[in-house]
């Protein structure tokens, strides 16, 4: 028995963001965005086209951290109008950000509560978000959790509620004309990563696999040319496509090992979170191959029947894009490689992985 929902009314296309007046329809809404140029310039445009919102918070950084979500809900505390819809223009650090805005109101604490004690999810407001992503990765469009760091302590949450999910999900190929080649692979291999992610995971569904599929093999043929071609914009089209596919896979299924290892990588080390979440991807593969039936399948589809010569394939092409496949690549001996990966494997997302943690650990054995 298996199921699949998800409720984000998804358009798609160059210059969809052009039907976002008539989805608000007069409604008062905050624009999230980042303080940069070019999305000044793009929240000028949705201004003049929608009106003056409530609000524009635009203090946005990647990897958004309680420390920085505080300021944004007391913002929009001072308001005199509160926000019926939340615009949010950007990445994943955008969406996730407008998820937790929308949760807690103008008040973070409800937010709060519920990351470190569980409690409250009853007072969540959930106010309904337009997302627009600018990347082609996080599938953040199309999730009902959103990625909450506390660097502080060494934490990462994730708040999830099926509130969340975003109303609609304005997917433009456009917007993501300008991501610089760096940004364009990272955000890549994160939605690689989700669409593995979701295939080697107990609740792998068919629905979920054939985006899955579908968007590892768009990944794998699309970001290396992307990655020589940064103006071909059908290229783009094809890469915001498959992050979108990738995005609807995990949705059901959540990630994996990959990620619950990426987690530290990330606080620790400071590697971006498209790198972290991937370089681990061969090595996982080789672990999970002949585990499972329906995994093989899947994996099969995509790299074909010999998945030891698919597993080598795979790291090679991560280092023709540049990433490091090595744990002393990321500053980690092999004493505590292994720990990490015992720990991620008793993690959250770890405990999805269909896996045998014996053979992860065995497939990094030095």
């Amino acid at each position: 028995m298996w199921s699949f929902s998800n409720p984000v009314n998804i358009q798609f296309g160059e210059g969809v963001l052009s039907r976002l007046p008539e989805l608000l329809d007069g409604q008062n809404y905050a624009l999230l965005t980042y303080d940069e140029p070019w999305f000044s310039a793009l929240a000028d445009q949705v201004i003049s086209q929608c009106g003056v919102p409530v609000a524009v918070l635009n203090q946005i950084v990647p990897n958004p951290d309680i420390k920085d979500l505080l300021p944004l809900c007391q913002q929009l505390s001072e308001m005199p109008v509160q926000p019926d819809v939340l615009v949010a223009i950007g990445g994943g650090s955008v969406i996730d950000t407008a998820k937790v805005v929308a949760a807690a109101g103008e008040d973070f604490d409800r937010v709060y509560q519920l990351l470190t004690q569980g409690k409250g999810r009853e007072e969540l407001v959930c106010t309904p978000i337009i997302a627009v992503p600018t990347t082609s990765g996080t599938g953040s469009e199309v999730t009902c959790w959103a990625t909450v760091w506390d660097s502080a302590h060494e934490r990462k949450y994730s708040l999830a509620d099926p509130r969340l999910y975003p109303q609609v999900a304005l997917c433009d190929p456009s917007l993501t004309h300008e991501l610089p080649e760096f940004l364009t692979i990272c955000t890549g291999l994160d939605a690689l990563s989700h669409a593995l992610e979701s295939i080697w995971n107990k609740n792998n569904n068919p629905v979920s696999s054939t985006y899955a599929v579908d968007a590892a093999r768009i990944i794998l043929n699309v970001l290396p040319e992307l990655a020589a071609d940064l103006n071909n914009a059908a290229l783009r089209s094809r890469m915001m496509e498959a992050a979108l596919k990738a995005g609807l896979a995990f949705s059901n299924t959540k990630t994996s090992i990959a990620h619950n290892i990426s987690y530290e990588v990330t606080l620790r080390r400071g590697t971006p979170h498209g790198i972290a979440c991937s370089f681990t991807l061969p090595y996982v593969m080789r672990s999970v191959s002949g585990e499972n039936s329906v995994c093989d399948q899947a994996l099969k589809a995509i790299f074909g029947e010999d998945l030891a010569a698919g597993s080598d394939y795979l790291e090679n092409w991560l280092k023709d894009l540049g990433i490091k496949v090595q744990p002393e690549d990321y500053q980690y001996d092999p004493a505590d490689w292994q720990r990490l990966l015992t720990s991620a494997l008793a993690g959250e997302r770890g405990k999805n992985f269909i896996g045998q943690g014996e053979a992860l650990l065995t497939s990094y054995a030095v």
